[in-house]
């Protein structure tokens, strides 16, 4: 190990770095080395006489945790090595733990660990008629929020949540009786074996006297009260993050965990990463701009370390299309500059905005990867709705009949379809033609009098639909709608939101394209798409293409971010968070390292139909047009926040209200509430 591997490293870094005993928050901002500095620390830890077995430290993917554990071992001397750290996710040490420790539940430790296909699989024999993925969402969420099966029943009121509290009943029990545990077990289970048995977490927080937790901010309720199990006997927890990086509440990640870190813990130190080696002055002047619009952070403020740079560019289009055009007018550029395309990327917060960049992309023959997703016609729900199409124009397409039959669900299921390809076999007949024209006696004697009912009524739509395109290709659009009402399918999934908005940019597409080629016809259109879709894959380099929540962690020489409009950045309403929206501006801007350009159109389809937009408030917020909107900075009081006051002294901030300038607030004081104004109190 050199000896002066702290030397790389600024002030800030040194201190985190070379902290030992007590709590310590690493408040990490974008850019800032924080990778660096844990794996310093780690090192720092070692190279003073810690055993290395006594020190944990968890992360959220086994890509961080090699990242960490190949730099951290560059630092190290060897020879100080008999037992390496353990340096893994969370979930890979509560399997550890398991396998050591599941007896404490009258378990055998030989368990086998299912996959979502499993849970889903196991959850649909439970009950065929609830959404299964709605019921994987909602146990895990139960899981990650320690609710017991106990807990759902005596909260449960509707008839739904009746439904899934003996779903969950039921779940459980199976996987008990086969020694079976899911993903969110692998926390859960070690928090319950814990949480029962003081003396094991005694000992296991002797073993684990040094603890660190990359990503902070991502922990959940489970995560952050097994933390505590394991540092009961000891203090030593340091964890890093970000709060104005944290972007997954929908996912179940508390910001609270990091915001009141320093009242969970005593005496904790914390140290602000604030030099970023990233992006231009520029770029983090706008950045800091708008993230201190949001109220519940820390506060911090990222100072460049390298260059001012250039402006940030702000594009205005009419439309998608006039908003494609320019990126790829300027990206053309940049490529025959000699700009590498794997330094070149555009975010999006809306995935169904991918779909006219790509269209844009293939026609000007420029390479391009979706990151984090897949290409929008390799969707499934927009294959199923292509699949229709291709039933539509083409009743002989065996594939295509079998992939949508049941999509939404008719009840026709495997051994029905393996039937009536049986037979379509034999007598070479395509399945769709074989339904329409046999008689329903005949059908029956193959898949029963339901199947037959259903089968047919769905053949008689399908034909009736092509007629209806032979007068009008637009009607025909609303009559298939109306038919089969297939996005309302997607009502009660987890991601339905976004798998409708796929649906709906799909459906405005298909309708532009007809109004646009009048002489075209379905056929014509399935072609295209299908040219479109097989582009590509021959290129060693392409353009990045990803949503903002798939860009987290990585940086692009040149940035681009469109959908800058009000409704699709922010989203507003359908349970989102305004802050949390920011925080994702705030990540987008710092992916950007010499060139961000934001863009935004006056209109876009949405939901079937071409609608005006607004700008959104980001671009005023962040100081990049004029606007008259109000900053909330981080002088303002938040729930929980503890104040003084002259004479009724300490209390802690039940509840917080704009009174004018100032603050309402409703303090407890000892058990004794009152209503003060924030100017007769100072933040403890």
């Amino acid at each position: 190990m050199s000896e002066n591997f702290l030397s790389t490293l600024n002030e800030s870094q040194q201190k985190a770095s070379q902290h030992i005993d007590g709590p310590l928050l690493i408040l990490a901002g974008a850019g800032s080395g924080k990778t660096k500095t844990i794996t310093t620390r780690l090192a720092y830890l070692i190279s003073i006489g810690i055993d290395p077995a006594s020190i944990l430290t968890l992360t959220f993917t086994n890509k961080a945790a090699a990242e960490m554990r190949e730099r951290a071992f560059k630092l190290i001397n060897p020879n100080l090595i008999n037992t390496p750290p353990l340096l893994c996710t969370f979930h890979k040490f509560g399997l550890l733990f398991l396998k050591m420790h599941m007896h404490e539940l009258n378990r055998k430790n030989n368990f086998i660990i299912i996959d979502t296909d499993d849970k889903k699989r196991i959850i649909k024999n439970i009950d065929k008629d609830l959404t299964t993925a709605l019921v994987v969402n909602e146990i895990s969420k139960f899981k990650n929020n320690i609710f017991s099966v106990e807990d759902i029943k005596d909260a449960a009121q509707s008839k739904l949540d009746k439904q899934i509290a003996d779903v969950y009943e039921k779940y459980e029990i199976y996987l008990l009786k086969n020694n079976l545990v899911d993903f969110d077990d692998l926390l859960l289970l070690p928090y319950l074996i814990l949480k029962q048995n003081d003396e094991l977490s005694k000992v296991i927080s002797q073993k684990y006297l040094y603890i660190m937790v990359d990503e902070y901010q991502d922990t959940n309720e489970l995560q952050y009260k097994l933390l505590q199990k394991l540092c009961c006997s000891h203090n030593n927890l340091c964890v890093v993050g970000d709060d104005d990086q944290s972007i997954y509440g929908w996912r179940g990640a508390t910001i609270k965990n990091i915001l009141n870190f320093t009242e969970h813990y005593e005496n904790v130190v914390v140290v602000k990463l604030e030099e970023n080696y990233r992006s231009t002055d520029t770029i983090l002047d706008h950045a800091n701009q708008l993230i201190e619009h949001n109220r519940d952070r820390l506060g911090k403020s990222l100072r460049g370390t390298r260059f001012k740079g250039d402006s940030v560019k702000l594009y205005e289009s009419h439309d998608e299309n006039e908003e494609t055009r320019k990126l790829v007018n300027d990206i053309r550029k940049l490529l025959i500059a000699g700009e590498s395309a794997s330094d070149i990327a555009i975010l999006f917060r809306v995935n169904a905005l991918s779909r006219s960049l790509e269209e844009g992309f293939n026609k000007a023959g420029i390479p391009y990867k979706l990151i984090g997703g897949m290409k929008f016609y390799e969707r499934a729900e927009i294959k199923d709705l292509i699949a229709y199409f291709r039933i539509i124009t083409n009743p002989n397409d065996n594939f295509s009949f079998k992939r949508i039959v049941n999509k939404p669900k008719r009840g026709i299921g495997k051994t029905t379809l393996d039937k009536l390809e049986a037979k379509s076999i034999e007598t070479k007949i395509p399945i769709f033609n074989l339904i329409e024209s046999y008689e329903d006696d005949e059908l029956i004697t193959i898949v029963g009098k339901k199947n037959t009912k259903t089968l047919k009524t769905f053949v008689e739509s399908i034909s009736k639909l092509r007629d209806v395109m032979e007068d009008s290709k637009i009607v025909f659009l609303d009559a298939f709608e109306d038919t089969f009402d297939y996005r309302s399918s997607y009502d009660s999934v987890p991601d339905g939101e976004d798998r409708k908005a796929n649906i709906d940019e799909f459906s405005g597409y298909i309708r532009d394209y007809f109004k646009q080629n009048p002489h075209l016809n379905l056929e014509d259109f399935l072609n295209e798409i299908s040219l479109e879709s097989e582009q590509d894959k021959m290129f060693n380099e392409s353009i990045s293409m990803m949503s903002i929540h798939a860009s987290k962690g990585l940086e692009y020489k040149h940035l681009f971010c469109i959908g800058l409009e009000e409704g699709f950045f922010p989203i507003i309403g359908d349970g989102s968070n305004i802050e949390e929206e920011r925080r994702l501006g705030y990540v987008a801007f710092t992916r950007a390292m010499d060139n961000l350009t934001l863009s935004f159109v006056h209109s876009r389809f949405y939901k079937g139909k071409r609608t005006s937009l607004t700008k959104s408030r980001f671009l005023s917020e962040s100081g990049l047009i004029k606007g008259s909107l109000k900053i909330e900075r981080t002088s303002a009081f938040r729930n929980g926040d503890v104040v003084v006051h002259k004479i009724f002294g300490m209390g802690r901030v039940e509840k917080s209200s704009r009174a004018g300038k100032e603050y309402k607030l409703t303090i407890n004081f000892g058990g004794s509430k009152r209503d003060i104004l924030s100017s007769f109190v100072e933040k403890k």
